[in-house]
């Protein structure tokens, strides 16, 4: 984790106060009065200028790519749509350089089935698209090792244990299949998706009573509990889940079959979510316990922001109720959590729960916390252009 000294106009903030990015220091006030009113969001041109300033500065200060584990891939996979958005051919000859430097290959190699691994894949599906005529070996390591669990779904598919892996590995799982034109991967990706959501641990990660996922099977009712005795629904396990239901969505035909219960999937969680927001427009590391540790956290709201505005895009939630969700969260993501320089803050580090690598400051990134921010920026700049 890299920590370095920041501007003066930079030194710890209020929430809703310090300098906006995206309206200047005279402007503060008539920011937070916009958000309010529900309209909130800046100009596309001002969402890009920020995103950019992100991408400048963790590439300025990583000239090492970083390993092809989940959380620089997360990174990339963020870079790579803020690559999509701007045509800024220095991103992609990063992502690029990332990719070659691993030779195109997952953490432990192609027979892998860990959902972790797979994830450099979305990255690589991204590279291989840009591509004019695509290059099979981009994408062959990926295709090996979803290929090898899509065959053999009927005897095992059990793999995916906690809510992280659905958006680590489900992305693959549609995109391959799309490129491919083979339903099998959709209909295995569902397979396993199934398993998580109502079958893990005994009645699955999902918790019908609050619309939220738990981690994985030790925070079941019976399991771990908060200090209070609440239940712990990790904040940025929610994010994963979120943030798999977007990509997946995006990914598959929208009159595919299972579409609809991705659908109401993510509709359902979103509106939880919603109910959650803290008035400073982030959301509590424990969506179950506003009490335990409840300072901001950026990891779980920018994959909050990234799903809400992709739902926003896509018709999925009424922009009266959602709009103002949005606005609030990235509101307070650059005013708070961003420093002037591009550097962004209380981002968790890696971890299973809330209490992982606290205590979480403005110091404190991470890889996937950055990598979160850019796929978000890039969906509201859609959004909003």
């Amino acid at each position: 984790m890299e920590r370095r000294l920041f501007l003066a106009t930079g030194a710890v903030l209020a929430v809703g106060g310090g300098l906006s990015p995206f309206t200047g220091g005279g402007d503060r006030a008539a920011a937070a009065e916009r958000v309010e009113a529900g309209g909130g969001l800046p100009a596309r041109a001002e969402i890009i200028a920020v995103l950019r300033r992100v991408a400048d500065h963790w590439i300025g200060a990583h000239t090492d790519p970083g390993d092809n584990k989940w959380a620089r891939a997360t990174f990339f996979s963020g870079l790579l749509a803020l690559h999509r958005l701007t045509g800024e051919p220095r991103y992609a000859a990063y992502a690029r350089g990332w990719a070659e430097k691993h030779d195109y290959g997952l953490n432990d190699g192609a027979t892998t089935r860990h959902a972790d691994n797979q994830c450099a894949g979305q990255a690589y599906l991204d590279l291989y698209g840009l591509d004019r005529a695509p290059d099979e070996a981009k994408i062959a390591a990926l295709d090996a090792s979803v290929r090898a669990m899509v065959d053999s779904v009927a005897d095992k598919h059990d793999d995916w244990t906690w809510d992280d892996a659905l958006h680590m590995a489900m992305p693959p799982f549609a995109r391959l299949g799309a490129v491919r034109g083979d339903d099998a991967y959709a209909t295995a990706m569902h397979a396993f998706y199934s398993h998580t959501r109502n079958a893990e641990g005994g009645p699955g990660l999902y918790d019908a009573a609050s619309g939220l996922w738990y981690r994985d099977k030790r925070f079941l009712p019976g399991g771990i509990v908060s200090p209070d005795g609440r239940p712990v629904l990790w904040s940025r396990g929610n994010g994963w889940v979120a943030g798999a239901h977007a990509k997946v969505l995006a990914a598959l035909p929208a009159d595919h079959r299972h579409a609809p219960a991705y659908r109401a999937a993510l509709l359902t969680e979103l509106r939880a979510l919603r109910r959650l927001q803290r008035p400073d427009g982030f959301w509590n590391v424990n969506l179950g316990d506003p009490r335990h540790l409840p300072g901001p956290e950026t990891s779980g709201t920018v994959f909050f922001l990234f799903a809400t505005a992709h739902a926003l895009r896509t018709g999925l939630v009424p922009a009266r109720l959602f709009r103002p969700v949005a606005a609030r969260a990235w509101h307070a993501l650059v005013t708070h959590a961003l420093h002037p320089d591009g550097f962004l803050g209380y981002v968790q580090p890696e971890g299973d729960r809330p209490e992982s690598g606290q205590p979480v400051g403005r110091d404190t990134t991470a890889d996937f916390g950055v990598g979160g921010l850019l796929l978000a920026g890039t969906e509201l700049a859609a959004l909003v252009g």
